[in-house]
């Protein structure tokens, strides 16, 4: 049986705020398992910290949910190595006879605080964190490529840098993979699949955060700046083809010079 946190308004402290707090760590975050007895799933890593929860994704995001600072700082000490590359915080509000979702207020209502609500807002979190950090990368890569083309609009030159392009498709062919394969922003949390009614409280968080459509978007800008990238490396190779070609004339054309004056002599 799933345990759960609910606090109807009547009882709930009123110095009590519950927030779920996501914060991307790095590229890749493993927990040693063998150290937490109340462990609520494996993939992700899910369990229980006094009496919030802590959710560990592979791509390094890790998420907290009804933990005191106290407990959170206990938890960034054992998982982050490094300053956090991206961090995103929304306050909970329980209450079981509302409907679930984001209030005009900015808080998240939940009816309960089950383990199965914990994974599919983790879910969302983990991604949204994740997509913030490739599209402010990515951003980065078209302001590099943005003068090469402007460079090659106004003068009809292309860049002679060709280790900085090679660089340019492989930052896009990693995030590529980051975003679709790591990531997964289209596919549902496994959890949805023994708790189908938690179906609409996860489409309309990932509405609220707009999942797919920056997935989509991000997936999208990558493939602009891999045929960019491409070209100018296609426009590169086939310039030094033709610097060698002429090379090669220039040679014969020589040649041809010296067997002319050794006759004359």
């Amino acid at each position: 049986m799933e345990q759960s946190l609910v606090y109807p308004e009547q009882t709930k402290p009123q110095d009590m705020a519950l927030y779920a707090r996501a914060l991307l760590l790095g590229d890749r975050l493993t927990a040693d398992r063998s150290s937490h007895r109340e462990v609520i799933t494996s993939a992700p890593f899910c369990f229980r910290e006094g009496r919030g929860y802590v959710v560990i994704f592979r791509y390094g995001a890790l998420v907290l949910v009804a933990l005191s600072q106290t407990e959170e700082e206990a938890v960034l000490a054992r998982y982050a190595q490094g300053p956090v590359i991206e961090e995103e915080r929304i306050e909970l509000s329980i209450k079981p006879d509302q409907d679930e979702g984001i209030a005009d207020n900015g808080r998240l209502q939940m009816k309960a605080l089950t383990p199965a609500h914990v994974l599919t807002l983790a879910d969302i979190l983990a991604k949204s964190i994740a997509l913030a950090r490739y599209e402010r990368e990515i951003a980065a890569v078209f302001d590099k490529i943005e003068p090469a083309a402007s460079t090659l609009a106004v003068s009809g030159r292309i860049p002679s840098a060709r280790k900085a392009l090679l660089t340019l498709i492989g930052t896009a062919l990693l995030a590529q993979h980051r975003v679709s394969g790591r990531i997964a922003f289209a596919e549902k949390p496994d959890i949805l699949w023994d708790h189908p009614e938690l179906e609409r409280f996860y489409a309309r968080l990932e509405d609220e955060y707009e999942i797919v459509e920056r997935g989509t978007l991000l997936n999208g800008k990558v493939n602009v700046i891999a045929s960019a990238a491409q070209t100018f490396a296609d426009m590169m190779d086939t310039a030094r083809s033709v610097r060698l070609e002429v090379l090669i004339v220039l040679l014969f054309v020589a040649e041809i010079i010296m067997g002319a004056l050794e006759l004359l002599r």
